[in-house]
């Protein structure tokens, strides 16, 4: 039974692409959208990059491409990909390839003209989808009915897959939370078990980046479930290991009540702890970007914030910390608060607290202090440590009366403190 996505590919019908994918055919030589274009538009799931396989070698893509009047760039053309851009998107193009030796970070590549070879080499077989110019999938290694089965299987040997490429363990966990259902392929989960020491023969900013998308998920509670029941989730994240991820479940149910975005950081700070020293250390290993670095320590260092709260309290925690911090550790209350509260009356009354304090919380904007060293020394105040004091002992003043005194009134109090000393 042949399969198309002609009708439910917009994107296929863009003349651009069209006239890419005819030059790359001209001459006997073949080219099709390759891989998650065709995935997603199978599964009924968003298309964002599309990418190309041909039969043509780089140079010849550069040349036919070029002819045609479109942008060539070489990205990858050690490895066959050159990047055309084609009425202002750009398309991923890359020479049919077979390996020729992995060390499970990086393969060697010969270039063909083999579509079975080429399919063979990728990972998944949802992931080694063809599609022709008219929309006509080509499947060589059973992806169809493996979407129709929400299935995510390694293509032939599953340790063969992962040894070529350590980070397909990760990719494994990844693609089942987006795509999967039900429970993982057996064979592909006991090899991620066996190998998921290879981990550490990756990149930091591999492992990162593969986590990141799996957080993305719109649920990755259950690919979670399975890691740690592999062992890889410890292997790829050690902070989790004694802290657990059940606050996973009640932070994607509030996110799906209550109209969250997906945020991986946050759904981070909801497996590991909030220990400041180990998640500096986490940030190093994992070679976090400084926000995300920033981020985590914050939320670390934002001091637990109790229901009963009151927004003039946390207003003051807001302003000697980092609202994004306190922000974080009160959705995360309320996630696991809701969750209590379908047995607990007590915990729906917290709930209620923690959803008050978050409002306020988003909608704070930080008060501007008043007053300025300058102010002081209008005043007569020398310039130094002790005018450096009092300005800090005003400021303190000023936070616990709630942001109330004015500048006049402040001056009035600097006037008084100065005399005094």
């Amino acid at each position: 039974m042949s399969v198309s996505i002609a009708g439910s590919a917009e994107w296929l019908e863009d003349k651009h692409l069209q006239r890419l994918l005819a030059v790359l055919t001209q001459g006997g030589e073949e080219a099709r959208i390759a891989g998650g274009a065709v995935r997603n538009t199978l599964m009924g799931q968003p298309v964002a990059d599309i990418d190309i396989a041909t039969s043509c070698l780089p140079e010849e893509t550069i040349r036919r491409a070029e002819a045609e009047g479109f942008k060539a760039i070489p990205t990858g053309i050690e490895h066959g990909t050159i990047t055309v851009v084609a009425g202002g998107k750009p398309y991923e193009i890359t020479t049919l390839r077979a390996d020729v030796e992995t060390d499970g970070r990086r393969a060697k590549v010969s270039f063909g003209r083999d579509w079975t070879l080429d399919a063979e080499r990728r990972d998944f077989t949802i992931n080694a989808l063809y599609a022709e110019a008219d929309g006509r999938v080509v499947d060589l290694v059973g992806g169809i009915a493996d979407i129709e089965a929400r299935r995510l299987r390694f293509i032939g040997d599953a340790e063969a897959r992962i040894r070529e490429d350590y980070l397909r363990i990760l990719r494994f966990f990844r693609f089942f939370a987006w795509y999967g259902e039900g429970r993982p392929d057996a064979e592909g989960l006991k090899a991620c078990a066996r190998l998921k020491d290879g981990l550490a023969q990756l990149s930091a900013e591999r492992i990162w980046s593969e986590l990141k998308k799996l957080l993305a998920a719109p649920d990755p509670s259950r690919a979670l479930l399975w890691m740690r029941q592999a062992g890889v989730l410890t292997a790829a994240l050690a902070e989790s290991e004694k802290w657990g991820i059940d606050a996973i479940h009640g932070l994607t149910k509030a996110e799906k009540d209550l109209g969250w975005s997906a945020d991986p950081m946050l759904r981070l700070e909801a497996i590991v702890p909030p220990d400041a020293a180990r998640m500096k250390t986490l940030a190093e290993r994992l070679r976090f970007s400084t926000g995300e670095a920033d981020r985590l320590r914050h939320w670390a260092q934002s001091d637990a914030v109790a229901a009963k709260t009151t927004e003039g309290e946390l207003a003051k925690k807001l302003y000697r910390g980092d609202r994004q911090g306190f922000v974080d550790r009160l959705r995360l209350s309320l996630a696991s608060a809701r969750v209590r509260a379908i047995e607990d009356n007590d915990a729906l009354l917290e709930a209620g607290g923690f959803s008050r304090l978050l409002a306020f919380a988003l909608k704070w904007e930080k008060p501007v202090f008043p007053l300025k060293g300058a102010d002081l020394t209008a005043l007569g105040a020398t310039p130094g440590p002790k005018l450096g004091e009092i300005l800090k002992n005003l400021e303190a003043e000023w936070i616990e009366a709630g942001f109330a005194p004015d500048r006049g009134a402040l001056l009035d109090r600097a006037a008084q403190a100065l005399s005094a000393g």
